[in-house]
C-alpha cells in the first residue's frame, strides 16, 4: 500500500528536509542587518568627468538622505562606486567585478552612452537589473532589465528638435536656415542626425553641416564655415566645453550667431560668458519653479551647491546631469518600498506595471525597450543663469525664450 504523505512519519520527514535547507537564524538576523548593497561606475577621470562628478555628489546626498530617514526594508544603503576613467572597456570590467567579487545586491548605470551599453551587456549576461540615467540612443537598450532614468522618451532624435524647433516658431522672427554643427560622441551625434531629418522636414534650409572628433578642442575651422554661411539658427551637437570652445571662436573671427541651441553643455561656463547670453540647451530640469516646488527638492538643491563648492566644482547648482542621478535613486526607492524587495525581477515587473512620480516628471517605463514620454525642454541662457524657456508650464513666472 501506498505510504500516507499526511501521516505524522511523513510530516517529521518534510519538516526536517525543511530545516536542512533553511539558513540558520543567526544568518538570517545577519542577512537582515547587512546593508543594501549598490554597484556602480562613474566617470570620475577622465573627459567625462566633468559630468560624472555631478552625478557623484547628486548619489551621495540621495543615499545619506535616505539612510537618516532608516533605509529601504529596515537596511542602510551601501553604495560602492569605482572609477571606470571614462572608458567602456574599464566600464564592462569593473560591472564584472561589481557582480562577481563585490556581490552588489543591485546595479546603477555609469555616466555616458557608451560606458552604459557596456554595463548593460554586462547586466544581460548575469540576468541582473540596471537602473540608469544618460544613455541617450534608446533603441539600442535592448535588454528588457534595463530601466532608464534619463526621462528623453524612446525617439528623442524625433521629439526634442520638434520641441526646439516649435519653441523657435512661436517667436516673433522664426528661423528660416539653419547649420548642423556635431561632435561625433555617440548621443550627441544621434540626435543632431534626427534634428537634420526634422529640420528638413519643417522646411527650415540648411546651409552647412559639419562633425568634428570628440575630444576636439580647436573649433577656428568649423566658427570659419558658420560665419561664411550665417545660418539664422545654428544646431551644435555638444557635449561639456566644446559648445563654449565653439562660440569662443567665433568671437575671435567676430561673428555673433543670433541663435544657437547646444545639447549638453558644461552648464556654469556657458551661463557665466557674456559671449554665450541666449544660448539654448536641452534640460530635464532646472533650480526653479516650478521644479523646486517640493520642500525635498529644494533640500537637495541647497546640499548639492554646498558639497559641489566643497569640491571646487566650476558648477554648483542642480540642472539635468545632477537631476537624472537623483531621479534613478528615486527609481530605486520606489520601487524596493511598493515591492518590499530587492528581488531583480520582482523590481522589474513592478517598472513594466507602474508609473512613478519624479523630480523630471511622471515616469512610465511600458514603451519600447522600457521608455516612456519624453521630459526634455529648452532652457536659455538669460541673466547668467540657465532658465527653462519652453514649454511654456515650466518657465518661471514672466519669462520667455528671447530672440536678438
Amino acid at each position: 500500500m501506498p505510504s500516507n504523505p499526511n501521516s505524522p512519519t511523513a510530516l517529521r520527514r518534510k519538516l526536517l528536509v525543511l530545516g536542512a535547507t533553511l539558513p540558520p537564524a543567526s544568518l538570517l538576523q545577519a542577512q537582515s542587518s547587512q546593508p543594501i548593497r549598490i554597484g556602480s561606475s562613474l566617470a570620475l577621470t577622465g573627459p567625462l568627468s566633468s559630468a560624472g562628478m555631478l552625478h557623484k555628489i547628486a548619489g551621495e546626498i540621495y543615499v545619506e538622505t535616505l539612510n537618516s530617514r532608516g533605509g529601504l526594508l529596515g537596511r542602510q544603503i551601501e553604495w560602492v562606486v569605482k572609477d571606470d576613467q571614462s572608458k567602456p572597456d574599464l566600464a564592462r570590467t569593473l560591472y564584472e567585478q561589481l557582480v562577481t567579487v563585490t556581490k552588489a545586491d543591485l546595479l546603477l548605470g555609469p555616466y555616458g552612452t557608451a560606458n552604459i551599453l557596456a554595463a548593460i551587456g554586462v547586466a544581460q549576461r548575469y540576468r541582473k537589473l540596471l537602473i540608469h540615467h544618460s544613455f541617450g540612443i534608446p533603441h539600442l537598450a535592448k535588454y528588457e532589465l534595463q530601466f532608464p532614468a534619463w526621462g528623453i522618451g524612446h525617439v528623442p532624435e524625433t521629439t526634442f528638435p520638434k520641441t526646439v524647433f516649435d519653441a523657435l516658431a512661436a517667436t516673433a522672427k522664426p528661423p528660416k536656415t539653419i547649420a548642423i554643427v556635431t561632435s561625433k560622441f555617440p548621443s550627441a551625434h544621434f540626435l543632431s542626425v534626427g534634428a537634420r531629418a526634422v529640420a528638413k522636414n519643417r522646411g527650415l534650409n540648411e546651409l552647412l553641416y559639419l562633425e568634428w572628433e570628440f575630444g576636439n578642442r580647436d573649433f577656428g575651422a568649423v566658427a570659419s564655415r558658420l560665419k561664411a554661411a550665417n545660418p539664422d539658427v545654428i544646431w551644435v551637437g555638444s557635449i561639456g566645453l566644446e559648445g563654449s570652445l565653439l562660440i569662443d571662436a567665433c568671437k575671435r573671427i567676430d561673428y555673433f550667431p543670433p541663435l544657437h541651441v547646444h545639447l549638453y553643455p558644461a552648464p556654469q561656463p556657458m551661463a557665466k560668458s557674456p559671449d554665450t547670453q541666449g544660448a539654448l540647451a536641452a534640460a530635464l530640469f532646472e533650480a526653479h519653479a516650478p521644479f523646486t516646488d517640493s520642500p525635498l527638492v529644494r533640500e537637495f538643491v541647497a546640499k548639492f551647491a554646498e558639497r559641489a563648492e566643497q569640491a571646487k566644482l566650476p558648477d554648483n547648482t542642480v540642472e539635468t546631469q545632477a537631476a537624472a542621478s537623483y531621479v534613478a535613486w528615486q527609481m530605486f526607492e520606489a520601487a524596493i518600498r511598493a515591492t518590499k524587495s530587492i528581488d531583480d525581477l520582482t523590481l522589474a515587473e513592478w517598472f513594466k506595471k507602474n508609473t512613478m512620480d519624479s523630480i523630471v516628471g511622471k515616469l512610465r517605463f511600458d514603451g519600447p525597450n522600457n521608455y516612456g514620454d519624453d521630459h526634455l525642454r529648452l532652457k536659455q541662457v538669460q541673466n547668467g543663469k540657465w532658465v527653462i524657456v519652453w514649454p511654456r508650464e515650466y518657465a518661471p513666472p514672466g519669462t520667455q525664450l528671447i530672440v536678438k
